[in-house]
């Protein structure tokens, strides 16, 4: 096992509970913790046998377009996506933070992080149970 990282990706991006923040938009960052199998990639040297990071960078710019309210909302849709997409993949943790969040006083950024593992099936079925 291992762990796959892309840190400190920034986004200008509309996010937000306040119509103000969605209106004139905000610094984001985000980073990304994925854990996964590498060592069929560190054996042979194969793009193919490992998780894409410039992929993984690709499909957070698009999910940082979609405006969402909470840190939280825009995590779980950024893991849930990595996690949907490759099925090497065995868990993986989001970092969302918001720069100069506007809560009246001084704060460099306000951060939620998630840890999503893969049993999704599982989570799907808790869901529907009602738990």
């Amino acid at each position: 096992m291992g762990t796959i990282q892309l840190l400190g990706l920034e986004f200008f991006a509309y996010h937000g509970f306040y119509k103000e923040e969605q209106k004139i938009g905000n610094k984001y960052g985000v980073d990304v913790s994925i854990h996964t199998d590498l060592f069929p990639a560190a054996t042979d040297d194969e793009l193919r046998k490992t998780i894409n990071y410039e992929h993984i960078y690709q499909m957070v710019c698009e999910e940082m377009e979609i405006p969402a309210r909470l840190l939280e909302h825009l995590a779980f849709r950024i893991g849930e996506r990595i996690l949907r997409t490759y099925s090497a993949v065995k868990s993986v943790s989001i970092t969302v933070k918001k720069f100069n969040p506007p809560i009246g006083g001084v704060c460099q950024c306000a951060a939620v992080t998630l840890h999503l593992p893969i049993c999704s099936k599982e989570r799907d079925k808790s869901i529907m149970a009602g738990d």
